[in-house]
């Protein structure tokens, strides 16, 4: 505990140096210890029932809710819960970054939602949300997602060109491919890969293909789709 207790830190924007403070609270930012204690300090408050639950990663946290006959009572109760909860315990929730997304499939015309509120503040209602990397939209299909992934490739693809033509060897592209490229098209495959439309691989294959084509080896998306 001698590592954290009266451990003195300071900031250096350039050449200017902040005055020295002690962290009375806490763990130092970027220690390697600091997501563990985090998660310990908050494995606390859980919540899963068969319609409500509480799914936690770091300091990401989403409340699923299944709503039916529009009776959202359990479901505002856990989010009041949440809120009050972070309160007493001195965890600052971000409510301008807090969003809500509704997915239904229901033909008929529903009630207008009211907005949560948190911290006296309406919270956004969002088509689509980024959680842990991932694009979810209230269609629960993959093509938000692969629209990010598409764009995202073609901007690493044009740096792969740029690689190739300034003479840099096949092997390092590969790696530069394999790092950077790969990493960005099949990020969390094992989840959107099997729900992807016909239209969705064949749209990334499309950047693989051109990836191949720089490297003049043969690619193709895990699981040989597209």
């Amino acid at each position: 505990m001698d590592y954290l207790t009266d451990r003195p830190q300071f900031v250096r924007p350039q050449n200017c140096v902040s005055d020295m403070v002690v962290c009375s609270t806490g763990a130092p930012q970027g220690t390697v210890l600091s997501p563990f204690l985090f998660t310990l300090y908050t494995s606390d408050f859980s919540y899963n029932s068969g319609s409500c639950h509480l799914q936690k990663f770091s300091d990401d946290t989403a409340i699923v809710g299944c709503v039916s006959s529009w009776d959202e009572q359990e479901y505002r109760t856990v989010i009041t819960d949440f809120v009050n909860w972070c309160g007493t315990n001195h965890l600052q929730l971000n409510a301008s970054k807090t969003k809500e997304m509704v997915v239904d499939f229901r033909r008929r015309r529903t009630p207008q939602t009211v907005p949560v509120n948190i911290q006296r503040l309406d919270i956004e209602m969002a088509e689509s949300y980024r959680f842990l990397g991932v694009h979810l939209n209230n269609k629960l299909d993959w093509s938000t997602n692969t629209d990010v992934l598409y764009k995202k490739g073609q901007s690493r693809l044009y740096l792969l060109r740029r690689l190739r033509s300034f003479g840099v060897c096949r092997t390092l592209l590969k790696t530069f491919y394999d790092s950077v490229v790969a990493s960005a098209l099949f990020y969390a495959v094992v989840c959107w890969g099997a729900g992807s439309t016909e239209r969705d691989r064949k749209r990334l294959n499309r950047l693989v293909r051109r990836a191949s084509s720089v490297l003049d080896c043969s690619f193709g998306l895990p699981g040989g789709g597209g």
